[in-house]
Order: structure tokens, then C-alpha cells, then sequence
């Protein structure tokens, strides 16, 4: 009984950090939009090397827990923000 009850808790925390890594993929894909992310990094290299961060990140969250794992956005978009 108790490792039915863990496995089910397991689940739930994992869907929830799974939903707060959506979150971080939509957060820096709209600081690439918008063009604050100069304000955060020093090079736009920095930036596309945490945004791959953050992408992976929900990929693996998304993989536990089942669900399909957000889009990567292309290279070439990292390379032409304003």
C-alpha cells in the first residue's frame, strides 16, 4: 500500500515540476521576443546556451511524466534577435 501511495505523489510532483519548466520555456521565449534578455546576459551565446538549458530540462520533466515535450525553437532564431 505505501509504495502505490508514493508512486502516486512521485507522479504528482513530477507533473508539477513538469508545469513549472513550460513555464521557464515560455518566460525566456518571450524575453528572446522582446529583446530583454540583454538585460539578463551578457552575450546572446549565453542566452541560447541556457535557453538549450531550459528546453532540455522540460524535455527530460516531460519524458517522466509522459506528456510530449515543448518545441526546440530553430538555431537560427537564437541568431537573429534584436
Amino acid at each position: 500500500m505505501p509504495a502505490v501511495q508514493g508512486g502516486i505523489r512521485f507522479d504528482d510532483v513530477v507533473r508539477r515540476w513538469h508545469a513549472l519548466a513550460e513555464r521557464r520555456v515560455v518566460y525566456y521565449q518571450e524575453l528572446y521576443h522582446s529583446g530583454r534578455w540583454t538585460h539578463y546576459f551578457r552575450t546572446r551565446q549565453d542566452f541560447a546556451a541556457r535557453m538549450l538549458d531550459v528546453i532540455k530540462a522540460a524535455k527530460t520533466l516531460a519524458a517522466q511524466c509522459g506528456r510530449q515535450a515543448p518545441p526546440e525553437p530553430a538555431r537560427e532564431d537564437l541568431r537573429s534577435a534584436a
